[in-house]
């Protein structure tokens, strides 16, 4: 009988079990960490019209980069992307009456998705 530290070979069994149930299937969609990427789906008439043509718009975060955006929109939908451009809209000096301020700027990513897939940005 072993106090510390050796295990039987059922015991190892088991507990290889265990840990391969709870394991997801490669092919499910994973969020993981891109919610630090894309901030939210980019919706206007434009967008709309691009859609057609599988090019899709979000809103990411200053700091992100191309390859993390491409990474974040193949987990987060499943699609297999084949180019992202991505532009900084700078802020804007806005007035209302006397007060003066800014409109904040912001980064988008304009995602190209292989021919056939598609994403569904729009719950129906």
């Amino acid at each position: 009988m072993a106090l510390f530290g050796k295990k039987t070979k059922e015991v190892e069994a088991t507990a290889d079990k265990k840990a391969t149930e709870g394991k997801e299937n490669p092919k499910e969609k994973k969020v993981g960490l891109a919610w630090r990427i894309l901030k939210k789906a980019h919706i206007t008439e434009k967008a709309t019209d691009l859609a057609a043509k599988n090019k899709y718009i979000f809103n990411v975060y200053p700091e992100a980069n191309k390859n993390q955006i491409k990474k974040s929109v193949e987990d987060i939908y499943g699609v297999n992307v084949v180019s992202v451009n991505t532009i900084n809209i700078p802020a804007k000096k806005r007035r209302l009456g006397k007060s003066q301020g800014w409109k904040s700027g912001y980064k988008k990513a304009i995602v190209k998705i292989k021919a056939g897939q598609e994403i569904e940005l729009m719950p129906r």
